[in-house]
């Protein structure tokens, strides 16, 4: 089996580039359906959401618009549950159908303030989309999550954006550490 070796972990292959792709496709079709004839603006979350959006948004055939914000909760391999806001929502997102775009959804807790603050400003909808979901460790219920990639054990995942300490953002496939 393939592995790799980030900082001091190893990591073996999960998910391959293709299975992604190929889902990511999917999803790009849903959407499509379930916003004709709407506008809505895609928000990804910074930094992991940055391929995971950049692949959506090529699926997405119908009128769009993008904005990325940017929040931090993790250090090292779990979350802090601390959640610092770096970089704010678009301006005006009042009446707008918003897609929050995730890589992971773990615990939830990133999240909920995210939908809490977008809210706060009168959006039409808000929907998530996220590539890669941990059922076994949310701790907060995410009703407005309605496009989800993969569900994925609670295990420590790089790659495809998603990353060890800064570092591995780049693979292009999604690996799981390996047991020490």
């Amino acid at each position: 089996m393939h592995k790799i070796q980030v900082e001091d972990k190893e990591f073996e292959i999960f998910l391959e580039n293709d299975t992604i792709n190929k889902r990511i496709r999917l999803m790009g079709i849903q959407m499509n359906v379930d916003y004709e004839n709407k506008c809505p603006l895609f928000i990804g979350v910074l930094n992991g959401s940055f391929l995971f959006m950049a692949d959506l948004i090529k699926e997405v055939n119908i009128p769009c618009e993008v904005a990325f914000m940017r929040v931090a909760s993790y250090e090292g391999t779990s979350s802090s549950g601390q959640v610092k806001e770096l970089i704010g929502l678009p301006a005006n997102i009042k009446d707008r159908d918003i897609i929050v775009v995730e890589d992971i959804v773990d615990t939830g807790l990133t999240l909920t303030h995210i939908l809490k603050m977008i809210k706060e400003k009168n959006p039409a909808s808000v929907k998530v989309a996220s590539l890669l979901l941990k059922p076994s460790a949310l701790k907060y219920e995410i009703e407005d999550l309605a496009y989800v990639g993969f569900e994925i054990p609670n295990e420590f995942v790089v790659g495809y954006g998603l990353d060890y300490n800064g570092l591995g953002r780049n693979l292009i496939d999604i690996y799981r550490a390996t047991e020490a």
